[in-house]
């Protein structure tokens, strides 16, 4: 993923492995910072084990190693190295606002045509203000869409909400490519690197966490947390 490889380049990997969870919903990774990413339970228990090649061994790897087993086939592999690019991360919080984005995208999505890809609890209050609204799904709910609607839906949508999840399963640039160029577009999500490099790739808005609290967020992850769970946490939005 050319998206993966731009990332990368901007990273300060001058920085120790400290510690590594990865709970049934959530992995979290400390270096420098604190770095989340969603474990995605579900895909990952449909892949061919062994789903981490090396538990045990992993505080032994270098900060950049952890940070290539983004561009891993293996869904655990790729979230732990979602969430060391998180923890690489110095977010200014100057050049961002703490925001929602189910407050974003509902503001932006009034009386609009949505699309969402990924299910998100805020799903049935947008139902109610959007003229048209589509969940596309890899597990799909009632009322969602299977993933291979993408191609149909995503270029029909004046707003379109993407999960940060789409970076561990490397779709993000297919998804962005289907994008109607006048879209607004949010990428969401734990998982959503905070950077304004997203921008070059037709994203309008990044929203994703800030970890204040390492070692609570970490017991959190450990113990079993979805995100709403997970504590010692802020919610930022950086606007292009």
């Amino acid at each position: 993923m050319k998206i993966l490889d731009d990332i990368i380049s901007t990273l300060d990997f001058n920085a120790d492995v400290n510690d590594i969870r990865q709970g049934v919903f959530h992995t979290g990774v400390l270096t420098r910072n604190c770095g989340l990413a969603a474990s995605l339970p579900r895909d990952a228990l449909k892949q061919e084990p062994p789903l981490v090649k090396e538990p045990g061994h992993l505080l032994e790897k270098s900060v950049y190693d952890l940070a290539q087993m983004s561009y891993s086939e293996s869904i655990l592999e790729a979230a732990i190295g979602m969430a060391t690019i998180n923890s690489l991360l110095d977010i200014n919080e100057e050049s961002f606002i703490e925001l929602n984005a189910a407050d974003l995208i509902a503001e932006k999505g009034e009386g609009k045509q949505v699309v969402i890809v990924g299910h998100f609890p805020f799903i049935n209050r947008l139902r109610k203000i959007t003229e048209e609204l589509w969940v596309i799904e890899k597990n799909p709910r009632e009322g969602d869409l299977a993933e291979n609607e993408a191609e149909n839906l995503i270029p029909k949508a004046d707003v379109l909400g993407i999960t940060g999840t789409a970076f561990t399963n490397h779709t993000l640039e297919r998804l962005l490519e289907l994008c109607n160029p006048e879209a607004y577009v949010v990428v969401l999500g734990d998982t959503t690197p905070l950077l304004p490099i997203l921008f070059d790739y037709g994203v309008d808005a990044v929203s994703g966490t800030k970890v204040v609290d390492p070692e609570l967020a970490l017991q959190c992850v450990s113990q079993g947390a979805n995100f709403r769970q997970i504590k010692g946490t802020r919610r930022l939005t950086m606007m292009k």
